[in-house]
């Protein structure tokens, strides 16, 4: 049942992709796999990323905090590539029978080219110093009809692997750290391996040892950490 509702998910990707045009990127991504990872996708040139290519780190906060169980989607929060280029992302939760979820509809809208028209029509109805003299273009509101869940700030990233994407979730938990890795407490350990966990990183095959290796640990403490963390 599993595979029908995803087989009919790529065919729904590969219309939504005609449909849309080259400025939606439109990804099914497969949760049953090890690990979860890109089934489908159009226009994958905004992300650069292809069939077989990680959830992302938003993915894996989402699926973390259980955001499936009150929303049956969320929309319109912040991609961003590794070009730099700042998306309007929105996902699907796709589930099954026990409101398990089974997949993720994804659309990421690039609409720089949009920005650039707009930029070149207000340079020309509107004074020079009426526009942001840094970008030379004023961005729309984003809409908020369905908002991330509340107490929760999407930002995601496009990681095009899995090592990517666990190097990307372990430096945002650590970037903050007022002293190097090597020098923190168990505490301050601790600490990090929570927010890690909420962020998702251990739902990935290989993150207890990717991080026991950050740590200059065992893999053995790093799971007792994790023990530790409903004390």
């Amino acid at each position: 049942m599993k595979t029908e509702i995803l087989q009919q998910c790529i065919s729904i990707v590969e219309f939504l992709g005609s449909a849309l045009g080259q400025d939606y990127e439109v990804v099914l991504h497969d949760l049953d796999t090890d690990p979860p990872a890109i089934a489908a996708i159009t226009n994958g040139h905004i992300s650069g990323r292809t069939i077989g290519s990680p959830v992302t780190d938003a993915a894996l906060q989402m699926l973390s905090s259980r955001a499936y169980e009150t929303n049956n989607f969320v929309c319109n929060y912040k991609g961003l590539t590794e070009d730099g280029h700042i998306l309007r992302s929105s996902t699907l939760f796709i589930k099954d029978s026990a409101g398990k979820p089974i997949g993720l509809l994804c659309i990421n809208f690039d609409d720089s080219r949009f920005q650039e028209l707009q930029g070149t029509l207000l340079s020309t109805i509107h004074p020079g110093d009426f526009l942001d003299p840094e970008t030379d273009r004023i961005s729309p509101p984003i809409p908020k009809d369905a908002p991330a869940p509340s107490g929760v700030t999407l930002t995601e990233n496009f990681p095009v692997d899995i090592s990517s994407l666990m190097q990307k979730i372990f430096n945002d938990a650590t970037v903050s750290l007022p002293t190097s890795i090597d020098r923190l407490n168990q505490y301050e350990r601790k600490e990090i391996i929570e927010r890690l966990n909420e962020q998702g990183l251990f739902q990935l095959k290989g993150a207890i040892s990717f991080v026991a290796k950050k740590f200059s640990c065992s893999t053995a403490t790093i799971y007792r950490y994790l023990s530790e963390l409903g004390d």
